[in-house]
């Protein structure tokens, strides 16, 4: 474990929620790029945890697929799985010309969700020992 790469991991999700909280408070809201930003920062939050534990992780933005390979380590993971779930939806191809509308309520659940896992037991511990 390379307990510098774990912090930079942590350090761009956190810049990633903090670009989508600035954005959330702006006059013209962008959902989309919102909720994009928030499945970034989980996704990076999820990689880090992936890395403090010696895992390579795979080059997915599926954070279903990153949340089962974290409860290898720690079988809590489950209890934010629908968090997960939900942020995959905005992951790549909300990027792209839309299949589905954006709306306020998308980037209210989307912050929580950050906000649920970045205070979430396993990374708070993480968080703890590479800062």
């Amino acid at each position: 474990m390379n307990n510098e790469e774990v912090k930079e991991w942590l350090e761009i999700a956190d810049k990633d929620f903090d670009s989508a909280q600035i954005l959330n408070e702006a006059v013209r809201r962008h959902y989309e790029i919102i909720c994009y930003l928030c499945a970034q920062a989980v996704e990076k939050y999820l990689k880090g945890y992936l890395v403090f534990n010696d895992i390579i992780p795979e080059k997915t933005h599926d954070l279903t697929r990153l949340n089962i390979s974290c409860t290898r380590f720690d079988e809590d993971f489950r209890n934010v799985y629908d968090e997960c779930r939900f942020l995959t939806l905005f992951a790549t191809n909300i990027r792209y010309p839309h299949q589905y509308e954006v709306t306020e309520n998308h980037v209210n659940f989307a912050i929580a969700a950050v906000e649920t896992i970045r205070n979430f037991k396993p990374i708070l511990e993480l968080r703890d020992i590479v800062f």
